[in-house]
């Protein structure tokens, strides 16, 4: 029997994640929320850019989406400038009774001691109202920093320290918010946007070094964040817009959970937005980027997870692996507990029913 679900959110990420549960029989659609009136009335099948008829019409009523019976919800909206907002869509949804599976905001994938309590307790509570789960996760914060280190990590005798790093160029990224008010490129260097505002970055990936140290059964002293900005050596143009002169044009950051003193739990950026930035800063294993993993230890790993896809470069490639990763886990998210979930609970999600010959 196909589980019942609604799609909320379009943009980058949702639009992948329509299509899928338009095409695998395993759902049925029954509402789509967009926050755009131009995309309102528009069928769930052009949205995806399908070439069928749904039946199933966009709407900005949140209400009336989940007034459709969903069993489960996937939230791809934009988070990172609305998460008052989004933090009550989450609430409204989970006491609803509908369980959820989401891509941001990205610090719900391990909340604790990441998140205020006065912002994480109406969730938890109105997951237990509802009797309903919730599942935050993608690719980073996500699978690049979650189950493929830990599941490295279950094969060593010791460990000293793990680092996850995402080594991407985001030339090509086209989202002029997250590029520009988000991230602060293309802004002058005295400019602080709002990711590098004091705290943001240990909220924003605090999840990944928590549930690191947590999956290595950690408590961690403090986490600290660091990080530098590169300027433009000259105007340019990327997806999202103009790059002018002496402007933010490359970033690497850290942050780092430490034990005694030591980093133990470590998850760094370095993002270009033209290859011929910082040579110095560290390299990814194919052209436009990489995930790289290291384990400090007995034995010790480094792996890089290279994206790619037949249908777009790398970032479109990660575009649909974080779709997919929320997903993909819909049935296991839906059978679960009520509750916040985490990599550290559920099955292993293990892409059952997607094998194709296209």
């Amino acid at each position: 029997m196909s589980i019942r679900v609604a799609q909320i959110g379009t943009g980058n990420v949702g639009v992948h994640a329509l299509r899928a549960l338009i095409t695998n029989p395993d759902y049925e659609l029954t509402g789509v929320w967009v926050s755009s009136d131009a995309k309102v009335g528009k069928d769930a099948g052009e949205l995806a850019g399908l070439d069928v008829s749904t039946g199933i019409k966009a709407s900005t009523d949140l209400g009336a989406v989940l007034a459709t019976g969903p069993q489960c919800a996937v939230y791809t909206a934009m988070a990172d400038n609305r998460l008052p907002d989004a933090l009550e869509d989450y609430r409204r949804i989970l006491a609803a009774g509908v369980n959820v599976v989401g891509s941001s905001a990205v610090f719900l994938q391990y909340p604790w001691n990441v998140l205020p309590d006065n912002m994480l307790t109406p969730i938890e509570d109105a997951a237990r109202e509802g009797n309903s789960s919730l599942f935050v996760n993608g690719i980073d914060p996500g699978f690049a920093n979650d189950l493929i280190p830990l599941a490295l990590a279950g094969t060593c005798q010791s460990i000293q320290q793990i680092r996850c790093m995402e080594i991407v160029d985001y030339a090509t990224y086209d989202s002029a918010t997250v590029m520009f008010d988000v991230m602060g490129f293309g802004k002058p260097l005295d400019e602080i946007p709002m990711l590098l505002q004091p705290g943001v970055l240990s909220l924003a990936w605090g999840s990944v070094v928590r549930q690191l140290a947590a999956g290595l059964g950690l408590e961690l002293d403090t986490v600290e964040e660091m990080y530098v900005r590169e300027p433009a050596p000259e105007d340019f143009d990327i997806a999202s817009g103009h790059i002018p002169k002496g402007s933010a044009a490359a970033l690497r950051f850290e942050v780092l959970g430490l034990v005694a003193g030591d980093p133990v739990v470590i998850l760094e950026h370095v993002t270009r937005l033209r290859a011929d930035l910082r040579p110095d800063w560290p390299q990814p294993a194919q052209p436009g980027g990489s995930y790289r993993i290291e384990i400090t230890g007995e034995p010790s790993y480094g792996i890089d997870v290279c994206l790619g896809s037949p249908n777009g470069d790398h970032n479109h490639a990660g575009l649909v692996a974080t779709a997919m990763r929320v997903v993909n886990a819909i049935p296991a998210v839906v059978a679960a507990p009520a509750g916040i979930r985490t990599t550290l609970d559920l099955p292993l999600i293990t892409g059952r029913g997607l094998y194709s010959v296209e």
